[in-house]
């Protein structure tokens, strides 16, 4: 088999002029120098460990009981902002509720479906059902009778299941708002309300009202604008598993 052209020139075959070296080095391919490696945590329980510990030294947390101080942790590793745990507001035998409903089977009612999202099922001690309502043919016309948002309107189709159950509200304070409405109402009361909703419009304002007078519920809620469905998640994942290490 005849060589090609090029490969005669490399070799300086006969008859060809020589190829200059830039060329040839051009021609040939790029022989690319990795990264040296990045030298990270890569052992999932190592991580946890390490955040876990990070919140511990330096987070204020001696103002909560055992069972919410493991909330606490959660909700701030969940958003990586050690002062929210100032923000929190709570009441007494919080925790303990949660906790004891998750176990007797209630289930967890969430406005969204990143809050249900969020939510560890293999953790949840009784195979809980999670719920979110907000997807329901109904809801758009509900909301529409009610004058208010989906969100609200998706509150009032947890009517059968409320009592006792766990809420999770981490998107919208018109649903924590219309919940307190309801309860007003006379509506069936939750074993514990976990209030998140985050935003610039109510968000601060329905978790102030849900502090000021909880309705007879038990609750936590982050004070202010901040909030979110990751926050809401972790607290309910806090109620049904604790921290790693208390499972050991």
């Amino acid at each position: 088999m005849r060589a090609s052209r090029p490969a005669l020139a490399e070799r300086g075959g006969a008859g060809s002029p020589p190829v200059p070296e830039e060329a040839l080095r051009a021609a040939r391919p790029e022989r690319r120098i990795l990264p040296f490696p990045l030298r990270y945590e890569r052992d999932p329980s190592a991580i946890y460990a390490a955040s876990f510990a990070t919140v511990r030294a330096e987070a204020r947390l001696e103002r909560f009981p055992p069972g919410l101080q493991a909330l606490a942790i959660r909700v701030i590793h969940a958003c990586g902002m050690v002062e929210v745990a100032d923000r929190l507001a709570f009441s007494a035998g919080a925790f303990e509720a949660g906790r004891a409903a998750l176990e007797a089977g209630a289930p967890v009612l969430c406005d969204c479906r990143m809050v249900a999202a969020g939510i560890i099922p293999g953790r949840l001690p009784a195979g809980n059902e999670v719920i979110t309502s907000i997807a329901e043919e109904t809801v758009p016309e509900r909301a529409r009778a009610i004058g208010n948002t989906r969100s609200a309107a998706a509150v009032e189709l947890w009517g059968d299941r409320l009592e006792g159950a766990v809420v999770a509200i981490g998107n919208a304070p018109t649903a924590l708002f219309h919940l307190l409405e309801l309860l007003d109402q006379g509506w069936p009361r939750p074993a514990l309300i976990l209030g998140f909703p985050v935003g610039f419009v109510g968000a601060a304002e329905s978790k102030a009202a849900l502090a000021a007078n909880p309705r007879g519920c038990e609750f936590v809620a982050l004070r202010g604008r901040r909030g979110g469905s990751a926050m809401a998640s972790a607290a309910v994942n806090a109620l049904a598993a604790g921290l790693p290490e208390e499972r050991r």
